[in-house]
This record gives C-alpha cells, structure tokens and sequence, in this order.
C-alpha cells in the first residue's frame, strides 16, 4: 500500500481544514505529491431568459471556488496541485477525480454536526466509503486546529481473516516507512452480563483473541498486541490510550465490492467512536493483489 500521491478533497468551511491538515500530515512523512480537490456542482444548462440567471450562477460557482482553493493553499502550500471538479456529488466527485489523477488515498473532514474530536459521516464520506477504488482517510471534527506534528503510531482493528491479515502486512510496510510502531488490536463485545456459560464463552474469546494477535505480529518487529473489551465498540476503544500523533486502520467489509472501499457493522462503529484518524482499506482480489475481508461482524 502507497501513500505517495494524496487527494484531499476541500470545502469552503472552517471543518475544511481538519482534512487538509490531515493530508498535508501524510503529504510531508511520506515526502509524496498533494492534489487538493474542490468539487463543486455542475452549471445550469437551461435556454432561453434562464441563460441571464445560469451566467450569474457560473459566476457564482467560479468565485466560490477560487475562494476556497486560495484559503486551502494557506494550509497546503504552493506545493500542492489545486484543481476543481464538476459533479453531482461532491464523494462521487472525488471518486472519479482519484481514478483520473491516480491517487494511492482520499482524505476528508468530518461531516458537520459531530462532536469535536469525532468523525461524523455525511453524504460525501458515504459515497467514498461505499464506492472509492483507493483507500479512504477520514480526519475528526477540530484535528485541523492543532495537529500533530507528525504520526506516532498505527493501529490495526483486527480480527483473524485472510482480510485483516493483508491489512496487517500494508500497515506494517507503512509504519515502517513513517518509522511509528504498529499495533494490532481486537475488540472483545460483551453484555455484562456473568452467568457462568457466558463468563466461560468470554474468557475463550479473550483467549483466541490474545492468541491470534500474537500469531499475526509473530516475526514483526515494532508491534504491540492489546484486546480491548467493552459492552460496544466506544467502551472498547475507551480501555486503552490514544496518542496525538494516532491512525486506526480498519479492513474494508468482505461483502462489498472488489477493489473498493465498503464499510462493515463494526468499522462504522469504529469510525464514529474513534479520537483519531481512521483509514478504510479496499478489498481487492487474491493474486497478485490483496483480498480485504470485514475484521468482524
């Protein structure tokens, strides 16, 4: 897995900088190239007296987006590539520019409504994370404010699959050309309830958990191993620390489509309880590519 070549999709928002901040981030640690993507609506094409208002309205759109590519090259620099692209959907938009432009990710904020620190999926992070061809990057609400000054660590939501196990190996080629540490871990549900059936069925989920951690990091230098238990996926998550400079990588689910991003019951949990990027990986086909399968149901 790549992260050479970064697309950042923008919008004119002050939550616009939190995926920016977040691209730029991947940009600088991987020394690769930065394409920041504004996706704006397509113009009316309507005839006769109407042509006056779609003038007015071409207008429009061609000031707004200037005006959001020049606040986004504060942030990104005169580095970056700074393009606009016309689409019904502004996720389908980014998509299809990915596709054109070769992008190894996608990177985006939160939609608006969400806490801060957390990342809520709108329309447009819908549509990447249900039809991108390229792994998808989601930043929290506030992650632009005071980014990290570089990432400190990765972590994998695993659970054994040939799936998890692929990501496992592209997360740890990634740690190592970011020189961070990798963690793998696996959340463990439980209803709180302790009638003695369950409180066995538990303990050997906790066990098969630990053993399967340590079998996927056998032979990985750098890699920590953790289980994390809770009553959902936030209480889970809740159990262990997360550092400023944190990425949570999850598989994409095994039911959807080959080569695209599509999210299963428990990474969307993730994604939405999670203090810290999140990356979605693709599925893709066995030989010769990586076959992603959903880290749990």
């Amino acid at each position: 897995m790549k992260l050479e070549n970064v697309l950042a999709g923008c919008i004119p928002e002050p939550r616009g900088r939190d995926g920016l901040a977040l691209a730029a981030l991947v940009r600088e640690q991987v020394h690769g190239r930065l394409t920041v993507a504004y996706v704006q609506p397509p113009a009316w094409s309507a005839p006769g007296p109407a042509r006056a208002e779609e003038s007015a309205w071409r207008a429009y759109l061609m000031e707004q987006a200037d005006a959001t590519l020049w606040q986004a090259r504060e942030l990104a620099g005169d580095d970056a590539d700074y393009v606009v692209h016309t689409h019904k959907g502004s996720g389908r938009g980014l998509v299809e520019l990915a596709r054109r432009r070769g992008a190894d990710v996608v990177v985006i904020g939160s939609a608006a409504g969400g806490g801060k620190g957390r990342i809520t999926v709108g329309s447009t992070a819908d549509q990447l994370l249900h039809s991108s061809s390229v792994p998808v990057l989601l930043a929290p609400r506030g992650y632009g404010d005071k980014p990290p000054a570089a990432f400190e660590r990765l972590t994998v939501a695993y659970r054994r699959s040939p799936g998890c196990d692929a990501a496992v190996k592209d997360a740890a080629a990634v740690a190592a050309s970011l020189d961070v540490p990798l963690r793998l871990v696996t959340l463990v549900i439980s209803n709180g309830r302790r009638a003695r059936i369950e409180e066995e069925m538990l303990v050997r989920l906790r066990d098969e958990a630990a053993s399967n951690l340590r079998a996927a990091a056998h032979g990985r230098p750098r890699v920590e191993v953790e289980v994390l238990e809770g009553r959902n996926v936030a209480q889970a998550l809740g159990t262990t620390s997360w550092l400023p400079g944190e990425m949570i990588i999850c598989a994409s689910s095994a039911t959807g489509p080959l080569r695209r991003v599509f999210l299963g019951d428990t990474s969307i949990k993730i994604v939405r309880a999670a203090t810290c990027p999140v990356m979605i990986l693709t599925r893709q086909t066995q030989g010769g590519e990586i076959s992603r399968q959903t880290l749990t149901k």
